[in-house]
């Protein structure tokens, strides 16, 4: 169930597309530019990690491309659809829950909600038919089929991830967003999230973006994307460990060298 690489239909067509993104943060005279000018096109069906040193606009990357944050400039586009501010929050809400999941750090779960009710809550929230046959399915192919009725407080961390992955999964969206989803589980745990997100785009056709710091967490991904203050400096097609790791270090020094002869 969890292999680094598995069989699956083949995907075609655009699930994600930025083009000159720009988001800059603070009043005139004291801005700071998180993201500067990123383009970038991912396929459906396709698993992307997105890498860089602290500071290099990967968090504001993520929010911007899901919706959870406005760019100062340039265009998002998710499965053909701009993303555009017209229509205010409540415009964006929908955008999102029609075409974008999420997986954060911290799983994120109503403590006083049972897994199938954590589950099916987007699909309330959405105003959508809530399905328990499909949810029960979900969290069946997410290993807790047993734990429908259990609370948060009564599953291990990773078991919580599990929940916070069917919740994503559920409502069938265009994209996935993982947060270091990972960051807070143990190596084993961490093992069997990934090869979740994994099956999610090999079988069912889903496309995943996640962000993480971990080169290993990055090797279950088709593909990384390198960042450096704001900026796409880098891309590795199916990378091992090893070279996300050794990339980072090259990473590392060139930006400080890059910061040095700017004198910062």
């Amino acid at each position: 169930m969890f292999g680094r690489r598995q069989a699956g239909p083949v995907s075609t067509g655009e699930a994600l597309r930025l083009e000159g993104v720009r988001k800059i943060y603070g009043a005139e005279g004291n801005r700071v530019a998180a993201l500067d000018g990123v383009s970038l096109s991912l396929p459906s069906g396709t698993f992307t990690a997105v890498m860089g040193p602290s500071g290099s606009g990967k968090s504001t990357l993520l929010q911007c491309a899901a919706g959870l944050d406005r760019p100062t400039e340039g265009r998002v586009f998710v499965d053909g659809a701009e993303l555009v501010a017209e229509g205010g929050e409540a415009a964006l809400t929908r955008f999102r829950r029609q075409r974008i999941g999420f997986v954060f750090q911290r799983f994120n779960l109503l403590p006083t909600l049972t897994v199938t009710q954590n589950v099916t809550l987007p699909l309330k929230l959405a105003g959508r038919k809530v399905d328990r046959a499909k949810a029960r399915e979900v969290l069946t192919r997410v290993g807790l089929g047993d734990r429908l009725n259990h609370l948060p407080s009564e599953l291990s961390g990773g078991q919580q991830q599990r929940v916070a992955i069917a919740r994503a999964l559920v409502t069938e969206p265009k994209v996935v967003f993982g947060d270091e989803p990972t960051g807070a589980l143990d190596t084993r745990s961490a093992r069997e999230v990934l090869g979740l997100l994994q099956e999610s785009v090999r079988l069912y056709g889903r496309t995943v973006v996640m962000v993480t710091h971990d080169p290993v967490a990055a090797s279950y991904a088709d593909s990384v994307l390198f960042l450096a203050d704001g900026r796409l400096v880098g891309h590795l097609i199916s990378p091992t460990a090893e070279a996300v790791a050794e990339r980072m270090t090259h990473l590392a020094d060139e930006v400080e060298h890059q910061r040095v002869a700017a004198g910062v």
